[in-house]
């Protein structure tokens, strides 16, 4: 769940924890059509492209635009190598859309450090950073410490084989638990996303992280790259409401 601070929408504060749901959406009618459902975090993102497949700036900037402030906005800036220089790029061209979060991949290999000391004077200027890392990449959890260094808001927990299953199939529950116990440690945003389905929700509930991120179990199939289906969207919404 998030509330607007300071021109930034940021984290509720811990002491209320609900846990609100992250959608992502490829386009502008399924934004509109997303935020009939009250959803708490709009997520930006094209799954063709890859686990973080980012949308063209013209098009994020026209979202939020149409959005107008009625939800937060996240976007993702893609599938991009570990180079500093290009990550701070990507950053800041997607900064210029509006959107209040930035989510950036930290995939395998490359310059992780370098990245994110590049990425720090961003931070400090205001930019709302979520760093996202992968679960069926061993994710070291000390990595999440040095996020906060660098001044990022929050961290995720992701997957970007998303044929290996759900997040919960891909690392074991006590490693969620705990990467869910350090960001509220360092209080960091943190968020779980990754092939989730309504059957995830209740056991992810009961970690109280600050949202649960989905895409292909919104859509048709539960393919990620069909269009959304409102019963899809409402058996996540019961999930929720139930769990």
């Amino acid at each position: 769940m998030v509330l607007v601070n300071g021109g930034h929408r940021t984290a509720q504060t811990r002491e209320k924890r609900m846990t609100g749901m992250l959608a992502s959406v490829s386009k502008l009618d399924e934004a509109l059509r997303i935020l009939n459902f009250e959803v708490d975090i709009i997520d930006l993102k094209q799954p063709s492209q890859g686990a973080l497949g980012a949308l063209d700036t013209m098009t994020v900037a026209r979202i939020v635009k149409a959005i107008n402030g009625q939800c937060p906005i996240s976007a993702t800036v893609g599938d991009l190598p570990m180079i500093p220089e290009v990550i701070v790029s990507a950053v800041t061209d997607m900064a210029a859309t509006g959107v209040d979060y930035i989510k950036i991949g930290f995939f395998p290999g490359g310059d992780w450090q370098g990245t994110l000391d590049a990425l720090a004077p961003l931070a400090q200027a205001g930019l709302a950073l979520i760093g996202v890392l992968f679960a069926d990449n061993e994710p070291e959890l000390h990595t999440v410490a040095a996020f906060k260094k660098a001044g990022f808001k929050g961290v995720m927990l992701d997957t970007m084989d998303k044929s290996s299953g759900s997040l919960p199939h891909v690392l074991p529950d006590d490693a969620i638990a705990e990467f869910v116990s350090k960001c509220n440690e360092l209080n960091l945003l943190c968020g779980l996303a990754g092939s989730l389905r309504a059957v995830d929700i209740p056991d992810l509930l009961r970690r109280k992280p600050d949202y649960l991120g989905f895409r292909g179990a919104l859509c048709r199939r539960h393919d990620r790259t069909s269009h959304l289906d409102d019963d899809a969207i409402l058996a996540v919404k019961k999930a929720f409401l139930q769990g």
